[in-house]
């Protein structure tokens, strides 16, 4: 194995760590694990918050539909985060990772206007999830676990 190998495999697993615990931390902060809202660095803090937040988001759909699509994405975060750190199915959980993210900035570019994906880096953290699924299964950590 070259130096380049070993780069792209170490990259490729902090992608995923990355990538994972971010999902795993603002499905924590939706439960309040971090706090409750108004601490530092505490987004919503309750589901209450993340479903108010998920209609700010998603205006354009009705009221009635938005406590589904904000559990939907949470258990999304959930099983994609998961599924990254198992190390099975690299590819296609980081595809969907970058599918999720991706209708995460397009909804927020549409309510709250493009900057706010930029602070948040919702492009990076996308094409981060791509970029590891474009990668071959050489050059990650499981490669023998490749789907």
């Amino acid at each position: 194995m070259n130096n380049s190998t070993t780069l792209r495999r170490i990259a490729a697993m902090i992608l995923r760590v990355a990538l994972a615990l971010s999902f795993l931390s603002a499905v924590a902060d939706r439960f309040g694990l971090w706090g409750p809202p108004g601490t530092p660095n505490v987004a919503w803090g309750t589901f209450e918050s993340f479903i108010e937040y998920t209609g700010l988001i998603l205006p354009f759909l009705p009221a009635s539909t938005i406590s589904f699509f904000g559990w939907a994405s949470t258990i999304s975060e959930f099983v994609l985060a998961i599924g990254l750190l198992s190390g099975f199915y690299i590819r296609g959980f980081a595809f969907a990772s970058g599918l999720l993210l991706l209708s995460f900035g397009l909804s927020m570019a549409f309510a709250f206007g493009l900057e706010s994906t930029f602070t948040y880096s919702v492009w990076t953290a996308a094409a981060s999830a791509f970029l590891l699924a474009s990668l071959q299964p050489e050059q990650t950590i499981k490669s023998d676990n490749q789907g």
